[in-house]
């Protein structure tokens, strides 16, 4: 039921910024894991980053250092703060929200935004 938009990407030089956000319908405070992946083209879709209820967090060995991810159930948005940014981090990335209930695992992606970083 939760509905999940992204927004924040563009086009950045190697070493720059971007902070992605992801806006939800509704509240993301019982939402098991909220997470961003990234798909780049040809390639499959892969985890960057993913925090749970309580905050804990995991990221890609990747993008260890450099993204952070972050989550305002207050606000009810996910953020992704990326840094040191390189040309391998161009990607179409996307917002999850992940959870089990009842037996059954729920996943609701947003639609995707484009980071393209030049070198």
């Amino acid at each position: 039921q939760v509905q999940l938009v992204e927004s924040g990407g563009g086009l950045v030089q190697a070493g720059g910024s971007l902070r992605l956000s992801c806006a939800a319908s509704g509240s993301i405070f019982s939402i098991d894991v909220m997470a961003w992946y990234r798909q780049a083209p040809g390639k499959q879709r892969e985890l960057v980053a993913a925090i749970n209820s309580v905050g804990s967090t995991n990221y890609a060995d990747s993008v260890k250092g450099r993204f952070t991810i972050s989550r305002d159930n207050a606000r009810n948005t996910l953020s992704l703060q990326m840094t040191v940014l390189k040309p391998e981090d161009t990607a179409v990335y996307y917002c999850n929200a992940h959870t089990a209930w009842l037996g059954r695992v729920y996943d609701t992606w947003g639609q995707g935004t484009q980071v393209t970083v030049s070198s």
